[in-house]
Formats: C-alpha cells, structure tokens, sequence
C-alpha cells in the first residue's frame, strides 16, 4: 500500500488598522459605514488618480517582518498586479512581488496542541509583503452585489514555506501567528470580519520510503514538491481551516490511487456542507504580468530607520510564557493560557506589582504567589474587568492565611468526631480520603473561620 503525506503551505492576508487606505485618504471604516461611501478617485482608479503610500502602513507591515524573524529588505517597491475580477476596480491591484518588505522569516514554539505535548516546532516564513485590500462582493440570489469601502484598505500577505505535513501543525501555527498579530496591535485580526483571512495551498506526495520517515511527524526536507498545487481561498476559522485540509488531502489521495493528478486550480470552503468546491483554474504569477507601479517610486531604508521601528516591538507572547515559567513560577499550561491574550497577560503583571508592592503590610506567603494569581484569573474566581485595585483587594483576602481560635477548633474537632464514627473507622483502616469529609464538617462548624492544613493537623493528632 502507497504512503503519503500532505504538503501545504500557507498564505495568510491581515488587514492593518491604519485610519485611512494604503494609498489615499479615505477612512478605512468598512464594517460601520453605508456601502460604497468610504471611497474616492485614488481607491476606484479612476483616470488620473495617484496612489501616496501609507507611511504607517509600512513600518508597521516592517514590524510583522521582524516579529517573524524575517531580514527587512533595506530596498523595496510596489508593483502592478493584473486580473479582472468585479472586486477590483482598476484592473490591477497594488501588490509587491520580486522585491517585498521581508524575507526568510520562522516561526518558533513549543507544541501543545494534539499530539505534540512541550516539543520545539518551528515553520518558515518565505515572505511579507504589503498590497491594497479588494473590495467585497455580496451575492443575492441572482445579484452580485459590490461594496467598495474595502478597496484600499492596507493589507499584509504572510507566504510560508511548505513546512506543514498535517492540519493540526496548521492550525496550531495559524493560532500563534494570530496571538503574535494581536501583541503588535497593529491589527484586530478579526476573523469573523474578515480582517484575518487564511488560504492553504494543498498538495500529496507519496513517500517511496516510508520506513525512514514518519508521515505523522512534520519535518523540513528538500523533497522535490509535487507538480500541482490546490489553493483553498479566503478561509476566516481556523477549524474551517483545519476542515477543508483534511477534505484536500482525502480528495487528493483518491485521485492518486486512481492513477490520476489532481487538478491545479483555486476552491472555496463551505462551511455549512463541509466540503471545498472548484472557483477557477489556479494562475501563475506570470498570468498576473506584475511589472513595478510606476506612480510609487522604489524606498530605500537605512539600517538606523529599521531599527527604530525594531525597538518598538513589545515582548512577544512565547519569551512572555517563558518568563512567566521561569521567573514566576507557573505551571506551563497556566502561563501558556494567560499569555494568548495580551490584555490578559498585562492585567495579570499589573496585579502582580501591586500585590508585590503590598507584601510587607499584609501577611501574604511568596512562595506560590504567582500561581495563586493565576489561578483566579484562569478559573474566573476574580473578575478581570475590576479595577486592578479591587482585584487586588478581592486576592488578598482570599490568600492571606485565615486566624484560627485552637480553642474553639479543639472542641469543635472532638464534636465532629464523636457524630461520625463510620468515617472515623473508615480512616483508620486506610481510607486517606475519609478525613476529607471530616475536614468539611468541621470547616462547616467553623464557618469557614479556620486554616484547611490546620484542621487537618488536628484531626491526624486527635485521630492516632
């Protein structure tokens, strides 16, 4: 039997939340506006218009590249990109192609998604380049319906290499590549907007010698790629994602056992049938015939000029989960969670320094501090939309150990004893767990006003 293994790699489009267009001033604003009135002659194409870059919009699209590892291009240009299609209104689209922002990026993480548990991953960034977003088509019935407020919007392609062998290292790629977008703050990477949206290009290899590679594991190889290639366009989950690779690759691999090649071409994924379905033949980029954009020169940056924009870069979410690990003292999973958000992250170092500005006026142990803070943040036992005062508040009382009268403990641990024997006896054969429930009772007793270690020691000691 024939062994195979998938070959995919991605594209990934991430509208910028500039406040106006990649090349004009209209404001970028297309979710709450009436359609087709956030637009202008620079954004239609009409004659005589000329595109002026969004200066932002690059130096943000250059930050992406250095959050990715990429080398920043000191020299770079637009080019024309050529193809009818309703969405765009020039005929041609501003993209980049020989000479983009960034190159030669990775992506690197630890694993904990399916069945890799705590393993190093790494996937490569072939490029990141900048182009202008199309406008977006509504079909109703038989109507197709065109919203022009999109066109122009700054858009940044992410190309990978084909590192990826199953959906579950896509999916988990595409989740950390959506937290690193998010720590930038340079998009809000919506998918439900369409302000994040994925395409995978999908292909099948068969192994000629499996027993030297394991078709389960990804891995970086020289193999030769296969001769076609399947793209699924404009995918906005990343289950959806994850869906429609698995549907590929199925499909792929019938055809090839049945002797034929799948054909080149371009789908869509629907998600209510759960199936990918053929758009158009797949084109080549000398289809597009892209030469330079005569109406934008080239740009050169100095190294000076790169560098400034790299010293804006915040601490990304994976040397944040390491710090929290290392220095903090939590549990991987725990920091891996508070560290997928960066707003959660940041109310978490916030409460932090206040708790630990307050240790020598209150009776807090340090030891496992961090984690107990973690903990009602992850399990919500404190509510995040406090201010972080009340937060703080709220934490310390419930984490400063609890005064407890021995006396009153001594009578109500004898009381608590004489009225359960059966438990009694149940721990005194063994049944470690029996003294739990007495510990309750007499917490109950208590009212709460009573260290839980401590009702514990006095129980062992009445109870040898």
């Amino acid at each position: 039997m024939k062994t195979y293994q998938p070959v995919i790699g991605l594209e990934i489009h991430v509208e910028l939340k500039t406040q106006t267009g990649m090349f004009c001033q209209c404001k970028v604003n297309q979710f709450d506006a009436k359609p087709n009135t956030h637009v202008c002659p620079v954004c239609l194409g009409l004659p005589g218009a000329l595109p002026v870059p969004n200066k932002q919009a690059i130096e943000w699209t250059i930050k992406i590249g250095q959050a990715l590892n990429c080398a920043i291009n000191k020299h770079t240009k637009f080019d024309r990109k050529h193809y009818s299609y309703p969405d765009l209104p020039k005929g041609y689209q501003i993209s980049q192609y020989d000479e983009p922002v960034a190159v030669g990026g990775h992506v690197s993480f630890e694993a904990n998604y399916g069945t890799y548990k705590n393993e190093k991953r790494s996937f490569r960034i072939h490029r990141v380049h900048l182009e202008e977003d199309t406008g977006k088509l509504t079909h109703s019935g038989e109507d197709t319906l065109i919203d022009f407020n999109r066109s122009g919007t700054p858009l940044v392609e992410i190309v990978t290499e084909p590192d990826f062998t199953t959906s579950d290292d896509v999916k988990m790629f595409l989740e950390e590549l959506h937290t690193i977008i998010r720590y930038l703050d340079v998009s809000d990477a919506d998918m439900e907007k369409g302000t994040m949206r994925m395409e995978p290009n999908i292909s099948v290899r068969e192994i000629l010698n499996p027993k030297s590679q394991n078709p389960n594991k990804p891995q970086i190889t020289n193999f030769k790629l296969p001769s076609y290639k399947v793209e699924v366009k404009n995918i906005n989950s990343f289950n959806f994602v994850k869906k429609a690779i698995d549907y590929e690759v199925k499909r792929h691999i019938e055809q090839l056992e049945q002797g034929k090649t799948p054909l080149q071409e371009t789908r869509g994924w629907d998600s209510y049938k759960n199936i990918t379905y053929s758009q158009r033949s797949k084109e080549e980029a000398h289809d597009y015939r892209y030469f330079p954009e005569p109406d934008i020169p080239p740009f050169e940056f100095s190294a000076e000029y790169i560098e400034s924009i790299r010293k804006t870069l915040p601490e990304l979410p994976q040397p944040k989960m390491f710090r929290f690990i290392n220095k903090l003292k939590l549990k991987p999973i725990d920091a891996f969670t508070l560290t997928r958000g960066k707003e959660m992250s940041e109310y978490y170092e916030k409460a932090m320094s206040k708790i630990n500005s307050l240790k020598s006026d209150i009776n807090v142990k340090s030891e496992k501090l961090g984690q107990e803070i973690a903990n009602f943040i992850i399990n919500k036992k404190i509510s995040i939309k406090l201010p972080i005062e009340d937060f703080v508040k709220r934490a310390v009382e419930m984490i400063q150990p609890i005064e407890t009268d021995i006396k009153l403990l001594d009578e109500i641990v004898q009381k608590v004893i004489s009225a359960n024997q059966k438990s009694v006896s149940d721990y005194k054969s063994g049944k470690q767990n029996a003294i739990m429930f007495l510990v309750g009772q007499v917490m109950r007793e208590m009212r709460g006003k009573a260290d839980a270690n401590t009702v514990i020691s006095k129980l062992k000691e009445m109870l040898k």
